[in-house]
């Protein structure tokens, strides 16, 4: 049908460029990465997995301790740290929460409780 077409030759649309790859060149590509780790979305509504399956991976979730960052854990140090950090001035609330925990700190002091 090609043939019958009134806006270009027929070296346009006959060309041949559509070619297919070998099977042996298929074969010895290499692969795109498959399996990557956190490649499924644990809430996907198009995943195929079982209902089973979401089930046992929240299980398995439950019993792991989510990591905590290096800064998270700076912060519940000393909560004008983070900012420090960065090079900025701690906000007000920042500050507020710092003078809190110094004031908590010296009553159990005076308590006699360690934190």
């Amino acid at each position: 049908m090609s043939g019958f077409s009134n806006v270009g030759g027929r070296g346009v649309y006959e060309a041949g460029d559509q070619r297919n790859v070998k099977d042996s060149e298929v074969n010895e590509a290499e692969r795109y990465k498959e399996g990557q780790p956190n490649s499924h979305l644990a809430n996907d509504s198009k995943d195929q997995r079982s209902i089973a399956n979401k089930l046992a991976r929240e299980e398995k979730r439950e019993k792991e301790a989510e990591p905590i960052s290096k800064e998270a854990r700076d912060s519940q140090v000393d909560p004008t740290l983070p900012a420090k950090n960065h090079g900025n001035e701690p906000s007000k609330g920042a500050k507020i929460d710092a003078e809190i925990q110094q004031e908590e700190e010296e009553m159990l002091k005076k308590k006699g409780i360690k934190k």
